[in-house]
């Protein structure tokens, strides 16, 4: 039989002792304030001027948690484009989902000048294809927000990856 309290001094210390070998093996949390992620917040993002556009600045901008009260470190300009292909079809011949595909290019220049880095990634997303013409714009709509959301991660860690390695 254990004493009552005994357990919890148990964990407190099994917790703290944990903490102090994290902490000496150099181990820093993956969404941690230091290093790359901490610049990352000093991102300022420019996207073409169309709606999927303006979807994946403003996912990059929440992913990178950029602060706006501050002078940007670097500037990150993506292109994107996107493909849309017909999947399955009904018998009167129309298509029953798509499949989209958005690739999504990406230049990050230091704000005080040197030598860019560059990425890109492809994103592929399914939605369902409607009769109704106001459902059909709105699977079509969810469908590249869903896709501007992935590619706004899959950026953000090339970009942690690229300024781990500076």
């Amino acid at each position: 039989m254990s004493r009552p309290g005994h357990r919890g001094a148990w964990t407190a210390s099994a917790v703290l002792s944990v903490s102090v070998l994290l902490a000496g093996c150099g181990f820093t949390p993956l969404y941690g304030d230091t290093g790359a992620s901490g610049s990352l917040s000093r991102i300022a993002v420019t996207t073409q001027d169309d709606r999927l556009g303006y979807r994946l600045r403003e996912q990059l901008e929440d992913a990178l948690g950029w602060d706006r009260g501050t002078a940007p470190l670097y500037r990150l300009e993506t292109t994107v484009e996107q493909s849309r292909r017909p999947l399955g079809r009904r018998i009167d011949d129309t298509a029953t989902r798509y499949e989209l595909t958005v690739r999504g290019a990406w230049t990050l220049t230091p704000a005080s000048g040197g030598t860019p880095l560059t990425g890109s990634q492809t994103v592929t997303t399914t939605y369902a294809a409607a009769d109704q013409p106001y459902a059909a714009i709105a699977a079509q709509q969810d469908g590249e927000d869903r896709a501007a959301a992935e590619l706004a991660r899959m950026i953000r860690l090339d970009l942690m990856r690229a300024l781990a390695g500076q």
